[in-house]
């Protein structure tokens, strides 16, 4: 079965496409399963990159309902993780129900490093500190079934190939570990692919890493925001996550996860 559960529609402040757009191409590429991770984002001005979540969730289960017969739609949240706003993820969390929470860190020092020019150090001391904050909240907070995109930090840097896994194997290896400790899953994010990184987010060697300390879930998203990026690159990414030793992708119904043979 073929599964994207990362993608993004109209409720989220970066996609302008509509949920039904988004599921009519799911189907059109062979998709069996797909699960929207809108934004839910913290530490941004009040608002921004949040969802209204009973709109959220009302249209979401129309349309669930609406492709029942053709699609498997899950409803998911993508979580901007901040260590300042614990207690509103968790609120957040407790009242609405998902089949899918994805946690992500999409801040450094309170900074987006899309807007790379905005954060004042170089590009070592920016990813140190994204893995650095990423292991704080992957201790402290509750309520999500994978971290995403890893090393998503990595996209904006001035000289990605400078970026080795090795370099800062002592502080993602501690991520990696409280994954493993936590039964968390790791996202595998094509979006790497699509900046040209030339490999997922995280890095191959970081996916194999995973493995070696026990990690048992992988899930595969695009991270589409537009209809033409649902289901990106996932031969290679598969190919990648084999190499690693599994054998199967995982998604989450309910918040429980379900596996995908390869």
């Amino acid at each position: 079965m073929k599964a994207d559960i990362h993608m993004h529609t109209v409720f989220s402040e970066d996609s302008e496409t509509p949920v039904e757009t988004m599921v009519e191409e799911s189907i059109a590429r062979g998709m069996d399963i797909i699960c929207f991770t809108d934004h839910q984002d913290y530490g941004l001005k009040p608002g921004y990159f949040q969802v209204d979540p009973d709109a959220y969730r009302e249209k979401m289960i129309q349309v669930r309902d609406a492709f029942k017969d053709r699609i498997r739609v899950l409803i998911g949240i993508e979580i901007g993780m901040h260590m300042d706003y614990r207690d509103e993820i968790k609120s957040f969390l407790q009242k609405y129900p998902f089949d899918f929470v994805l946690g992500s860190v999409h801040l450094v020092d309170g900074v987006d490093p899309y807007d790379r020019a905005l954060y004042p150090g170089t590009d070592d001391e920016m990813y140190r500190r994204y893995f650095e904050q990423t292991l704080e909240c992957v201790r402290h907070i509750d309520g999500f079934q994978a971290l995403g995109h890893l090393d998503y930090v990595v996209r904006y840097g001035y000289d990605q190939t400078a970026y080795t896994y090795q370099k800062y194997a002592d502080v993602i290896d501690e991520i990696l570990r409280e994954l493993v400790s936590r039964g968390i899953a790791l996202e595998v994010n094509t979006g790497g692919y699509k900046k040209g990184l030339g490999y997922p987010n995280p890095h191959p060697d970081i996916i194999r890493r995973f493995r070696e300390l026990g990690g048992e879930m992988i899930t595969l998203g695009a991270d589409a925001h537009v209809p033409s990026y649902i289901g990106y690159e996932f031969d290679r990414a598969e190919t990648v996550i084999k190499e690693a030793g599994y054998k199967e992708i995982t998604i989450f119904m309910n918040k429980k996860p379900v596996f995908l043979e390869l």
